[in-house]
């Protein structure tokens, strides 16, 4: 079993915001995958599951908000049983330019609040995340920059990074060599 976890904050006021990078991703897989996301009260989450080549997979939305994803993330995988190997968490990167997207098996928080939340909750930082740049604007609070909305440019610069996570997640799923996921996808934007 797989658990695919995109983080972001709900509700409309937040809705396709640079901080809901995980929600994008999600959205536009369950859109290609006929998916439906149901809110679940006890797990803090929208849950998505499906079946791919006889694999059980969970997608997750945290309705947490995304700074405080840990407590959702630890009880999905522990509802599920889900071992911290198979879990890939999706999240929006300020260090990154708009667009750029990096892989990685392991990794700190990188100052993201969600992620800092997400590894002390499970007492680790070792598990398998897709990182997509929504780049920095220095001239505005972080907050008010991650919680801002994409320009049209910045939108078209997203995209190839929103394809390339479904690609991600159904070579994670399919269980290829995840060092082989990281090398194909880390040296694209090289």
């Amino acid at each position: 079993m797989k658990l695919i976890i995109g983080l972001g904050n709900i509700g409309e006021k937040y809705h396709l915001t640079r901080h809901n990078v995980g929600f994008i991703v999600l959205d536009e897989y369950a859109n290609r995958n006929n998916l439906d996301f149901k809110f679940d009260s006890k797990l803090e989450a929208l849950i998505a599951e499906t079946r791919i080549n006889n694999e059980k997979v969970i997608f997750a939305k945290p309705t947490t908000y995304v700074n405080l994803s840990g407590n959702a993330v630890s009880k999905i995988m522990n509802f599920y049983k889900i071992e911290l190997n198979d879990v890939l968490v999706i999240y929006d990167d300020i260090d990154l330019d708009v667009g750029f997207l990096r892989v990685r098996e392991k990794n700190g928080h990188g100052g993201h609040n969600g992620v800092r939340d997400i590894i002390n909750h499970l007492k680790t930082r070792n598990f398998k995340r897709i990182r997509i740049g929504i780049g920095k604007d220095d001239s505005k609070e972080l907050n008010h920059h991650v919680l801002g909305r994409f320009s049209k440019q910045e939108t078209e610069k997203l995209k190839p990074a929103v394809l390339d996570s479904l690609d991600v997640i159904d070579m994670f799923v399919e269980g290829v060599y995840f060092k082989d996921i990281m090398t194909k996808f880390n040296t694209k934007n090289i």
